[in-house]
């Protein structure tokens, strides 16, 4: 069973994601600019046990896979690590719904259905 967060919750523990998502990001930018044909491989085996060649190559690799099951460990779900996007997985009228936050935002300003994904992001005064 999923861990639900009220929205306070998951702006609380914002305070913890938000420098390791300043990390992630970092990572991501050096890899970018050092091996960009390497990134589409971090981001498909980040979270999945890794890649014995990336890890070889790449020193952050294994910083970046770290951080990115920290994130998982705290019951959020990375959407897309390009973008930075997070949800948190909530209720709302006792259906399942996203506590939507990108890399870049204040805090949660949005949130979403299920199915809805990213498009479908409503503003957090509509939760």
């Amino acid at each position: 069973m999923p861990r639900y967060f009220t929205l306070q919750q998951a702006n609380e523990t914002l305070t913890k994601v938000r420098p390791m998502m300043d990390e992630i990001m970092s990572i991501r930018q050096k890899v970018l600019e050092t091996f960009p044909d390497t990134w589409p491989d971090v981001v498909r085996t980040a979270g999945n046990g890794g890649n014995p060649a990336l890890s070889k190559l790449l020193f952050e690799f294994d910083r970046f896979d770290m951080l990115i099951h920290q994130i998982l460990g705290l019951g959020i779900e990375i959407k897309d690590i390009n973008i930075g996007l997070i949800d948190f997985p909530a209720l709302k009228d006792n259906i399942e719904v996203y506590l939507c936050w990108r890399y870049g935002e204040e805090d949660i300003q949005f949130w979403h259905e299920i199915d809805a994904g990213f498009a479908g992001r409503q503003p957090i005064a509509t939760f």
